[in-house]
């Protein structure tokens, strides 16, 4: 496998990308608005303790109170003289934790919509080799070193370089690693635990203790190996300083660290990863034979189905489904991975008849997942067909870090349609004049939906004035959201009607073209706040600025003539 990992930098912005064969696999991110806090450590004090949910709402100084559950409650870093009984994760929270109590908190999962912030008072602080785990004695080996005899002489160098009172975990990095490299590694990891824990014993509740790694740092931290064949970098400055950290950690790595510097093509045009990140933003993915995904997700799960689109494949449907439905595993996989996606996976494969089939598809996506470094669990096929697995969620995914919800459509992703909108408008109008007693009222809708207000020859327009028994002046407005409208006069007829008619006949005035009349399309058609002018003959000048003359003015329209060009 070919690693590429690419650091881009611009102004207050560094996006890093991370490719596999060529492929694009993950994306992270760092903005002054929208920095990373999972790993950040805090004093927090908190504010109140729920019985009922076996939970406390911790103040860690941000906008939102964060979530304790009472499973991360205990055993944590004592302050203040707190004692720590053996037994203390069995109790309930009233017992563990009592308000205005200050404790030192990590922070696993990323504030998201109105819900804040889920913390632990399991505290972790990763290296390069090891991961330290203060107030433990335990020393554990990452599970993917498979190696049996590996994973004991880690273990056995892990507690010879082990600081009494702190835990440690092996990282997969580690594999193969000498003695000295982990003890290099330990020494420092107790050197900056000693430094956050005099902080915080000084500290004020609110207060961050320790910022986790930026982006590139981290990155570097936990991917770097020698699967990466190349870093390349488009900042001098950072550039350096990734040479500084390979120095420490992997200087061996070094040599595969590349200044890029092209003001022509930026780095991230050249591998193409704005067209990924907009294709990895989208609900629909294509596969390269022609299936593609559907891809949605919500606040609670994420589904997956998986259709053959314009693949056809062989004569026989069971391999045109068995080969869709693997490709779909090896692609669902990737996408999962630059998506982020966590929490609950419900996937909806083809429907395949044959058995060995559905455990091959099974094994694609499975080994496909093991590149991932974020931990994900294939759960099988439940009973309707469907492949369950979860994955750890943490921070926000790409969705949620790159996109809001709509504020037209309220999330929905959808709005309502041009019919309906307009009865909903017609509905208003009618609300508004029953309550009023003006005359006349001038309202502005989207161009689509005053046609349908107005209907064929105004009949629908003179329907709504018969029922209101008013005069009702609708123009057309591209700046009209297309499921609102605006009120822009209520009152006398005759204020009104010289708001909403803005020409008057013999009036002569210059107007572009916009489009050709739809039913005359030799006419042109013209737009003057919103008002339409249909111009005979001007349906060949498209996009040109003319000179005409208004002959008659109407309330949804007027006619006007081209001038001559010595008229101009």
């Amino acid at each position: 496998m070919e690693k590429q990992i690419l650091v881009s930098i611009d102004h207050d912005e560094t996006q890093l990308a991370v490719f596999e064969d060529r492929q694009l696999v993950e994306y992270e991110v760092d903005r002054p608005l929208n920095q990373r806090i999972v790993g950040n450590i805090y004093k927090g004090r908190v504010e109140n303790v729920l019985p009922g949910m076996q939970s406390a709402f911790v103040n860690i100084g941000l906008e939102r109170n964060a979530f304790l559950f009472v499973d991360d409650a205990y055993p944590g870093v004592p302050l203040d003289g707190e004692q720590l009984p053996p037994g203390a994760d069995t109790r309930s929270i009233q017992e563990v934790l009592h308000a205005g109590q200050e404790v030192l908190v990590q922070v696993v999962k990323e504030p998201v919509g109105t819900k804040g912030a889920r913390v632990t008072r399991k505290l972790t602080l990763p290296g390069r080799f090891l991961v330290l785990q203060p107030a433990s004695e335990h020393v554990g080996v990452s599970r993917r070193i498979a190696d049996e005899a590996e994973r004991e002489r880690l273990r056995a160098i892990a507690q010879s370089v082990q600081t009494p009172g702190l835990g440690l975990i092996v990282r997969t990095a580690a594999e193969g690693q000498e003695e000295a490299e982990l003890r290099r590694d330990a020494e420092y990891l107790a050197r900056l635990w000693e430094r956050l824990l005099r902080k915080a014993q000084e500290a004020k509740p609110g207060t961050l203790i320790h910022k986790d790694a930026g982006v590139v740092y981290r990155v570097l931290r936990d991917e770097l190996d020698e699967s990466v064949t190349r870093i390349l970098v488009d900042d001098r400055h950072e550039f350096e300083r990734i040479l500084e950290l390979l120095e420490i950690f992997a200087p061996a790595l070094k040599s595969r660290v590349e200044l890029y510097h092209d003001p022509e093509r930026p780095l991230f045009e050249l591998y193409g990863v704005e067209q990924e990140l907009e294709r990895a933003l989208s609900r629909r993915v294509w596969l390269k034979s022609g299936g593609y995904l559907v891809i949605d997700q919500t606040e609670a799960l994420t589904a997956i189905d998986v259709n053959t689109g314009r693949y056809v494949g062989s004569d026989d449907l069971q391999e045109t489904v068995f080969h869709t439905n693997l490709e779909a595993a090896r692609e669902i996989a990737r996408q999962v991975r630059l998506r982020d996606i966590g929490g609950i996976i419900v996937i909806d494969f083809i429907d395949m008849e044959v058995g060995e089939h559905r455990q091959a598809v099974l094994r694609a996506l499975e080994e496909a997942l093991q590149r991932d470094r974020t931990k994900s669990s294939v759960l099988g096929l439940t009973e309707l067909g469907l492949v369950e697995m979860t994955r750890k969620k943490g921070r926000r995914n790409l969705l949620e870090a790159m996109t809001r919800p709509c504020p037209y459509c309220s999330g929905r992703g959808r709005v309502l349609s041009e019919e309906a909108t307009s009865r909903k408008i017609r509905r208003e109008i009618k609300r508004i004049l029953r309550t009023s007693d003006a005359e006349a009222i001038l309202l502005e809708a989207h161009p689509s939906v005053a046609a349908l207000l107005i209907g064929p020859g105004g009949a629908n327009l003179k329907e709504l004035e018969r029922e209101t028994r008013r005069t009702i002046f609708i123009r057309g407005s591209e700046e009209c959201h297309l499921e609102e409208m605006n009120l822009r006069a209520l009152g006398d007829r005759a204020e009104v009607e010289a708001k909403a008619l803005p020409v008057h006949a013999g009036e002569r005035l210059e107007v572009e073209v916009a489009e050709p009349h739809a039913a005359n399309p030799q006419d042109g058609i013209a737009r003057l706040q919103g008002y339409v002018i249909d111009i005979v003959g001007g349906g060949s000048m498209v996009g040109r600025k003319v000179r005409v003359e208004v002959t008659r003015a109407f309330r949804t329209y007027a006619k006007a003539r081209l001038l001559e060009p010595a008229e101009a």
